[in-house]
């Protein structure tokens, strides 16, 4: 679509004098910036006007590939950055890995991570939540460590990966220190991800009472995540605590009264401690309020 108005573009400045190509072209990418496909149409007329591509250009086109998950042609564009020797300054850098993180392409994103001269807190924040979110969590806390000798803050983001990744690796203490760390170190007030985060790793490691705690001294009211996170580590360890069980039903019943899925929860809830009256009432609610199934849960016992 807009790779179309690129002919006329041309035609408007006939002379390179005037205006040269690639200026043109940067300016047809730019406008692309929320639609990604026609900046690689907007490419291909750089190709065909035989137009050798700049650091601005290489960075729209990157953010394109990024946005449509193709790392085969950012790894063509990575091909050229080579070839024709351009600085991989930390605009270009953060966008090839970028581009490589989201693809899922870690030990590359990586790579172009330690060879970059030169960082900021973009690069690290995606090259951390990249190696967390892909099952190198032990890298990602080190990579946290590296940042901070390094002078630069981590950010919100950043914690949020890191916390996660201990939750998946059983990294209690680990955890619990990072989060003290966010909060007293870096002055980061947690936000209802991080709070949610620390639920998990606390419910996957069996902390049930400390994981409730976590839930009750929050400065906001939990969402369903965090609740359905909590109930599922209770059925997961066989702990059932009635009067824990029976405040978080009402939080929950309270923010989404309407989902289905919260009454199967608290039935489900209900019969694992014997209330079966209960359990029989909240399913008859179920049937009567015509409540609605949050897309992805389950009718089934297991959540999350």
């Amino acid at each position: 679509m807009i790779s179309s108005y690129v002919d006329g573009n041309m035609e408007l400045f006939p002379s390179t004098s005037v205006l040269s190509v690639p200026i043109i072209l940067c300016t047809s990418l730019n406008s692309c910036s929320n639609l990604p496909s026609d900046a690689m149409g907007v490419f291909k007329k750089m190709k065909l006007a035989n137009e050798k591509e700049t650091s601005i250009t290489l960075v729209s086109l990157l953010s394109a590939c990024t946005s449509l998950l193709n790392a085969r042609l950012g790894e063509s564009i990575h091909s050229q950055i080579l070839t024709h020797g351009i600085e991989l300054h930390v605009g270009l850098g953060t966008a090839l890995l970028q581009m490589y993180a989201k693809c899922a392409h870690v030990e590359k994103a990586f790579h172009i991570f330690n060879i970059m001269s030169a960082k900021n807190l973009r690069s690290w924040t995606i090259t951390i939540s990249a190696l967390a979110d892909n099952g190198h969590g032990e890298e990602a806390i080190s990579l946290l460590s590296r940042m901070e000798k390094s002078g630069l803050r981590p950010d919100s983001l950043s914690f949020s990966a890191i916390l996660s990744a201990c939750g998946h690796l059983d990294l209690v203490d680990k955890g619990r220190d990072l989060f003290r760390r966010m909060t007293s170190v870096h002055d980061i007030r947690p936000s209802m991800e991080h709070y949610g985060c620390m639920v998990d790793l606390l419910g996957r490691a069996g902390k049930i009472e400390e994981a409730y705690q976590v839930i009750m001294h929050m400065p906001m009211e939990p969402n369903s995540v965090i609740l359905r996170s909590f109930i599922s580590a209770c059925k997961q360890h066989e702990r059932i605590v009635p009067h824990i069980n029976e405040n978080l039903k009402e939080i929950l019943h309270r923010i989404e009264p309407d989902i289905a899925a919260n009454y199967v929860l608290a039935a489900n809830m209900s019969s694992n401690q014997g209330n079966w009256d209960d359990a029989d009432g909240l399913q008859t609610c179920i049937k009567e309020k015509g409540s609605k199934k949050v897309f992805g849960c389950s009718w089934v016992q297991r959540l999350i």
